[in-house]
This record gives structure tokens, sequence and C-alpha cells, in this order.
């Protein structure tokens, strides 16, 4: 591990999302030397879910070695899975959804606390003060247009996870996000993991507002690895 001091970075976009999420945050890591995969999860396919999301994160990867992966939003679910299904140094989960090993997809909201707080995503300005409210307004409008439709006909089918793998986690919360708020996920990272979070100022899509800080941080929690 950490042979020559860099990393493979593997990136796992959210919800409704793809690759180009992260398209911000890659330069700043291969200046730190790192080597980026940013992967596009099958979410369009109405035959997949949450364990092929996992294969093509592996697939992915390929031989890659000094592995982190780096899962925002509801690539949190996703995540835990690649960790216990191949050799991954870090997992670093931002503002992301943490499973409960075994739980639906869909029962993430329920289980979770989130639909009680009744945060209303109906029209496009909804959608953007929950998710992007500090992001420049032309490259919110862009984020806007790379959007996905991601099909749930397998949300009800229970998260491939025995139990949560055994590799070093870090969770990084967002001050400033309306979607995941602070006072809400605070207490569910110290529930589900754990520990306390680590956190950063910026909205839900920090890699869009703050994508320079953000980077930095990933790779300092890299270089903080024993």
């Amino acid at each position: 591990m950490k042979s020559d001091g860099s990393a493979t970075f593997v990136l796992i976009h959210g919800g409704g999302s793809s690759s180009w999420d992260w398209h911000l945050v890659e330069p700043r890591l291969r200046e730190h030397g790192h080597r980026v995969i940013a992967v596009d999860l099958p979410i369009e396919d109405p035959s997949t879910g949450i364990s092929e999301y996992a294969d093509a994160v592996i697939a992915g990867l390929g031989d890659a070695s000094n592995v982190v992966v780096v899962a925002h939003s509801f690539g949190g679910l996703t995540a835990p899975v690649v960790a216990a299904r191949t050799d991954v140094d870090l997992l670093i989960l931002l503002s992301a959804m943490i499973p409960v090993p075994g739980q639906a997809p869909g029962d993430w909201w329920s289980g979770s606390g989130h639909s009680a707080l009744g945060i209303k995503m109906d029209t496009e300005q909804e959608m953007i003060d929950a998710f992007l409210h500090d992001v420049p307004p032309e490259l919110a409008a862009d984020s806007m247009k790379h959007g996905r439709d991601q099909t749930e006909a397998n949300a009800e089918l229970p998260i491939p996870l025995d139990a949560w793998p055994d590799v070093p986690t870090r969770f990084l919360l967002c001050r400033d996000d309306h979607f995941f708020p602070p006072e809400f996920m605070r207490p569910l990272v110290i529930e589900r993991l754990g520990f306390a979070p680590d956190e950063i100022d910026g909205s839900h899509c920090v890699m869009l507002s703050r994508p320079i800080e953000l980077a930095d941080r990933l790779h300092q929690f890299w270089t903080e690895l024993e």
C-alpha cells in the first residue's frame, strides 16, 4: 500500500447523475499525482441494481492498486459493496447514503428518517435549492442538463452486503447541504458508522461548488491513511 504515495481514486456519482459531476475534481487529483477513474453506473437499465452497479465499478477498476473509492449521495449504497468484493484501501463517503446491510435501497428514506424532513423537489428551482444552491448559475444549469433517468425497478431488492467491509472509512459531510442537512447527517453517521464525520463547507454538490477544496481534502484523507 502507498508504495509511491499515489492512489487510484474511483469516483462514484449520485442518483440520476453521471461521471460528469466530477469533471472539476479530476484535474486537481491528478495534480496531486493520482490516477482517477470516474465511473458511469448503469442506472437507466431496469435489469440492474446495486449489485450490478458495484460490478460496473469493479470492471472500471481493472488491476488498479492503492484504491480509494469516493462515493457521493446515492453512490454510498454501492461503495461498500465494491469494498466487500475487491481490494480497496480507503472508502470515502461524500454526503452519502449509508446503507444498513441487507436493507433495500427503497427503504433507506424512511428507515433513516429522511422522508420526515419534507424536502420538496417538485420544480426545477426546488431541485436547485436542494442540490445546487451555491453552484454558479451557468454550471448549475449545465448540471441539470446532465441529469439521467434512474430506474427504480430493483429498489426493493436488499443491498448485497452482510456487514460493513473491513476497510478504513471516512465520511465527509457538507455543512451547507440542503438535501442531507448537517443536523440530519451528523447523528446518522455516528449511529451507522460509529464515528463523527469530517466536514467541509458547501452544498450537496460540493464537487461543483468547491472542487479544488474537495479534491485537496480527498488527497489529505489518503495521505493520513496509516
